[in-house]
């Protein structure tokens, strides 16, 4: 048996000796932190193939992006993902009717931010697009096949799902098909 094994087992007995209190704090001291949003990918039910996705044109970014934030502490993540697009772009989407992206979680290149990715539909023939002109400038539709200039995380982001200009470029982990989840049907 080798030192290092040794020591490892070693390290796990006294870390689960601890009262669970202390192993929580050890824990917390230990792991990596990470920022957690959510971000909405809202396609337009109506639009034939390829469709037409909204995007937002913000002050602080260098291209549109998607409607996205921060989770509140104890936030559901679908929850956070529909108040921020509500908050944006005017869009009301119930928590429920989002469905995940697959992978649903996305870690950032620079492993500080994870994004939580959820898909919603709405008809935008009847869906007014409200903007603060603080926060957000401008909201609109955009065919996927004619996107203006994105920043650079989301057409990153898109990419993962297979849309955008990044359609292909999948990370290894990612299977390649049925990545984005499809319009939902009548039942």
């Amino acid at each position: 048996m080798n030192i290092s094994r040794q020591l490892r087992g070693l390290a796990y007995q006294v870390f689960y000796g601890l009262p669970l209190p202390l192993r929580r704090q050890v824990a917390r001291a230990v792991s990596p932190k990470f920022l957690v949003g959510a971000v909405a990918v809202v396609r337009d039910s109506e639009a034939g193939e390829p469709g037409r996705v909204l995007l937002l044109r913000q002050p602080s970014m260098r291209g549109w992006g998607l409607p996205a934030g921060l989770l509140k502490r104890g936030e559901m993540p679908a929850v956070g993902a529909a108040r921020e697009l509500f908050e944006e772009s005017g869009v009301r989407i119930e928590p429920g009717d989002l469905r995940p992206g697959n992978p649903n979680a996305i870690l950032h290149p620079n492993a500080a931010n994870v994004d939580m990715v959820w898909f919603g539909w709405v008809p935008a023939s009847t869906t007014p697009l409200v903007v603060d002109g603080g926060e957000v400038l401008e909201a609109r539709w955009w065919p996927l096949d004619e996107l203006p200039k994105l920043t650079w995380a989301t057409a990153r982001l898109l990419g993962i799902y297979g849309l955008g200009p990044r359609a292909g470029e999948l990370p290894p982990s990612v299977p390649v098909s049925d990545t984005a989840p499809t319009r939902p049907t009548s039942a």
